[in-house]
């Protein structure tokens, strides 16, 4: 990979993630801890990634990847929390509800969007993306 595609990747990454956090700020996702997560997630990343166009190094590329992997289980999570809770939410407003019909009335919510969660495994993705075969990795290893 050219270090311009590398760069490419790490500056959408790091929008990305400025626009997820700017996203969950304003919708008030901060009401209990599992809230939190992906806040502390998307602070870690930015934070990660700034370091890492200073100086990519053995360590900052682990720790990157380390962070990209936490986004990924948390998109996961994170999509398995606000299907339950919408499927609660649907259950309560149709106790008759069961199967495929619940299933579909909870993932075309619009509160909390089931699938919204998911911009966090692809995150976690481009992180992963951006440190694959990186030029630190090769130079940590020994002939």
């Amino acid at each position: 990979m050219t270090d311009a595609a590398r760069r490419m990747l790490l500056a959408i990454l790091l929008i990305g993630t400025a626009g997820i956090t700017v996203e969950l700020l304003l919708l008030g996702h901060d009401e209990d801890f599992n809230q939190l997560i992906p806040l502390g997630l998307a602070a870690a990343t930015m934070i990660t990634g700034v370091v890492i166009s200073v100086k990519p190094t053995l360590g900052t590329v682990r720790l990157l990847q380390l962070v990209a992997v936490m986004l990924i289980v948390s998109g996961g999570l994170g999509m398995y929390f606000h299907f339950r809770a919408t499927s609660e939410f649907q259950l309560e407003m149709d106790p008759g509800l069961a199967g495929w019909a619940l299933f579909r009335k909870a993932i075309l919510a619009k509160a909390p969007p089931a699938l919204a969660p998911g911009a966090m495994t692809q995150l976690g993705l481009l992180g992963l993306a951006y440190t694959f075969r990186h030029p630190a990795l090769q130079s940590g290893r020994k002939p």
